[in-house]
């Protein structure tokens, strides 16, 4: 456990291994963030940073928001999917949601803003470089299938080498 958190630490000084940055869509135009990843030795390490997120100050009503890595190698789209060539799930090996090698832990929005980090072993960085991160208007259920109902894509950034 010692040296994961040494890890970590030494990490955070560190330019990450790549990156995504994210941009909302036309209708979510207040979303931005970057996505990092960092190849650690027992797999990636993610760490992603947003603000401007949609939110509600409710006590139980807060935004909650699906969090997948997509085939797709851009960020456009049309009227009625503003990121559709962002394509669906990353899932080489063909597996049921939740376990596409793209699935990732849901974004809490936190007045508008949103932080995570997470480690996994699903993917490796050289896999994903030119691939798009997306972030969903509602949260993951994690059994709907292929994408937990996920709801619309609200923003996207196309993950690069650095």
């Amino acid at each position: 456990m010692n040296s994961f958190i040494t890890d970590f630490k030494y990490l955070l000084d560190k330019k990450p291994n790549a990156q995504a940055i994210i941009k909302g869509s036309k209708k979510y135009s207040s979303i931005s963030g970057k996505v990092s990843f960092y190849n650690v030795y027992s797999g990636v390490l993610v760490i992603s940073e947003l603000t401007g997120m949609p939110f509600d100050s409710s006590k139980c009503k807060g935004r909650i928001f699906a969090f997948h890595i997509h085939n797709g190698e851009s960020c456009t789209g049309n009227l009625d999917d503003p990121f559709a060539t962002a394509s669906t799930h990353y899932n080489p090996d063909n597996c049921p949601h939740p376990y596409h090698k793209g699935d990732m832990p849901p974004l809490f929005s936190t007045g508008g803003r949103a932080f995570s980090a997470f480690l996994s072993d699903r993917f490796t960085i050289d896999e994903i470089i030119g691939k798009a991160v997306i972030v969903h208007s509602s949260p993951d259920d994690f059994t709907t299938q292929p994408s937990g109902n996920a709801g619309e894509k609200i923003a996207c950034g196309i993950i690069k080498e650095l």
